[in-house]
């Protein structure tokens, strides 16, 4: 069955840096789009990055730019998420995703939290 497994996540203080994994398979990982969402508590999910199947075209959220960057290996089946100079606002449930067409498969999320 397609299963999305993040990890990665933990506690981190202002300015730290943190690098998500989501491992993807029972799926043709090569061939979605991956993107990577958060939720904070009391908001909505939102869209940090995307990568295309290949890897060549990435996109970021405006808040994330400079700061975030998006990978994958799919020889690895797995997509990445570097993030530094992390801010207090970047406290959420990181969420991987995958999608193509009318297909979309999600990761059960993993906890970042910014706290000195």
């Amino acid at each position: 069955q397609v299963q999305l497994v993040e990890s990665g996540g933990g506690l981190v203080q202002p300015g730290g840096s943190l690098r998500l994994s989501c491992a993807a398979s029972g799926f043709t990982f090569s061939s979605y789009a991956m993107y990577w969402y958060r939720q904070a508590p009391g908001k909505d999910r939102e869209l940090v990055a995307r990568i295309t199947s290949a890897g060549g075209r990435t996109n970021y959220a405006d808040s994330m730019k400079g700061r975030f960057t998006i990978s994958r290996d799919n020889a690895k089946n797995t997509v990445y998420l570097q993030m530094s100079s992390l801010k207090p606002e970047d406290t959420a449930v990181y969420y991987c995703n995958a999608a193509r067409g009318f297909h979309s498969y999600w990761g059960q999320g993993t906890q970042v939290t910014v706290s000195s």
